[in-house]
């Protein structure tokens, strides 16, 4: 305890650093106030069928990204999510289109580009999201005052799209001037948001059986949580590090010679990160909204929608841990570019012990790739698949998802990432870093996405 004190000082010793954790917290709490704000028009109390409906399926999840501004019909109740959707199609369109690949490559000047592009993008994806978004409001009998009746929808549909924009811009302002990545920090804040509620949902439940039986299982979950926690970060900064040597020449009594310079590439064991999870979840729940809306009947329909609806049959896991080890495997393709590694290292006189520079070393960086992918989507499946069986077990639907899934790796990978850039401002100040050791072993920067 003394020494997370200790710490806590020498945080707040370095101005500029107390300014940027400050400017960060400031910014946060902007947006958790924009997340209550509720749309022009609607009548806050007839939001209870909305609620309900946002604590299972792809809802549930986007209420949970939203910090439950989804449910609450917030000028914020898209979020980030459209920025996120637009990241994620620049990074597949970098695989198909020359020129995006071209300003991958172009350094700054490429990356401005490229920001310039996702933010378009965004605003046409939330144009997209924001009518879906009305509809589905109206459905749930959500009613609007009379005097807005005739203006509700052009003007809720503005007010989503600059709540997006409003959101986007928050974020892109925390990473510049703040701590940590800010659109990770704003999804992580709207999930963190929900812990409480969940919290006092399980103690409660837990409780309420009156025999104190329930209190030593509440104490078991806890205990279950930590152990989830580790072994979700043991999975973030799980690294196979591939030897490399550089042969620089150096000059000295003797004449000119040459050193060995050593050094190693990291490769992540989970480098597709929460993708995966993100994309199969997706997926996963396409076929079953398209069955509902088509108003399709018969037999096998009924049997279809009845395994992939519920997240707690055997069916449904099953599927979704396939997907995810299947799109470990095409992500983990999309963001790690052997070929480019291998061009790279060649260019800067470095090569791996034993192996040829060029497309020998591209083929052994690939092979070593794909031997620890498997692990790795394997461990992500299970990880994914706890919340099903945390249900299973017992534990409330909210307080469940934060036994594993998109929730727990984005909160772990935000998390390390923001302390890693805290611990270098202390280490460069020449203050103790966060542990005793002062330095925390194998930690890279991660973000969510």
């Amino acid at each position: 305890m003394k020494k997370f004190i200790e710490t806590l000082q020498n945080i707040w010793r370095i101005k500029e650093l107390k300014e940027k954790i400050l400017f960060t917290l400031g910014l946060l709490l902007v947006y958790r106030l924009g997340s209550n704000v509720v749309l022009p028009g609607i009548n806050p109390d007839s939001l209870g069928q909305l609620a309900d409906q946002a604590n299972d399926g792809l809802i549930g999840l986007l209420n949970a990204f939203t910090g439950g501004a989804f449910a609450n019909a917030s000028i914020m109740a898209l979020g980030i999510m459209p920025y996120i959707s637009a990241s994620i199609v620049i990074q597949l369109l970098g695989m198909a289109v020359p020129s995006i690949q071209k300003m991958q490559k172009e350094g700054e000047s490429g990356r401005r580009k490229l920001n310039q592009i996702t933010r378009l993008l965004t605003i046409v994806i939330a144009l997209a999201q924001a009518p879906g978004y009305l509809a589905n409001l109206m459905g749930q009998n959500a009613l609007v005052f009379p005097a807005m009746e005739g203006l509700f929808y052009p003007v809720a549909m503005l007010c989503l799209i600059t709540g997006t924009i409003f959101a986007m811009w928050l974020g892109e302002k925390i990473t510049d001037k703040g701590i940590g990545n800010g659109i990770s920090l704003l999804i992580m804040v709207g999930i963190i948001a929900n812990l409480p509620q969940a919290l006092l949902q399980e103690i409660a439940s837990k409780v309420s059986g009156g025999d104190g039986g329930g209190i030593a299982i509440f104490v078991i979950e806890i205990a279950a949580l930590y152990l989830v926690f580790m072994f979700a970060i043991a999975l973030t900064q799980a690294v196979r590090k591939v030897p490399v040597q550089y042969a620089r020449r150096s000059a000295g009594k003797a004449g000119y010679g040459q050193e060995v310079a050593r050094s190693f590439i990291p490769l992540k064991v989970n480098a597709a990160g929460v993708m995966p999870i993100i994309f199969a979840q997706a997926i996963m729940f396409i076929p079953v909204t398209v069955l509902n809306y088509s108003g399709a009947e018969g037999e096998s329909v009924s049997t279809f929608v009845t395994f992939f609806s519920n997240i707690q049959g055997f069916w449904y896991n099953l599927t979704f841990a396939i997907m995810i080890i299947l799109f470990t495997y095409f992500y983990t393709a999309i963001q790690v570019n052997t070929n480019q590694m291998a061009e790279d290292l060649k260019r800067n006189g470095g090569f791996v012990p034993g192996i040829k520079p060029g497309k020998a070393t591209a083929e052994y960086i690939d092979n070593i790739l794909s031997k620890i992918t498997l692990p790795g989507s394997i461990l992500l499946a299970v990880l994914a698949i706890l919340p099903a069986i945390a249900m299973t077990l017992g534990m409330g639907m909210q307080w469940s998802y934060f036994y594993g899934g998109t929730s727990l790796l984005i909160i772990v990978g935000v998390i390390l990432d923001t302390l890693q850039q805290i611990e270098s401002y202390l280490l460069n100040r020449h203050y103790d870093g966060l542990m005793r050791s002062g330095r925390l072993k194998g930690r890279t920067a991660t973000t969510a996405f």
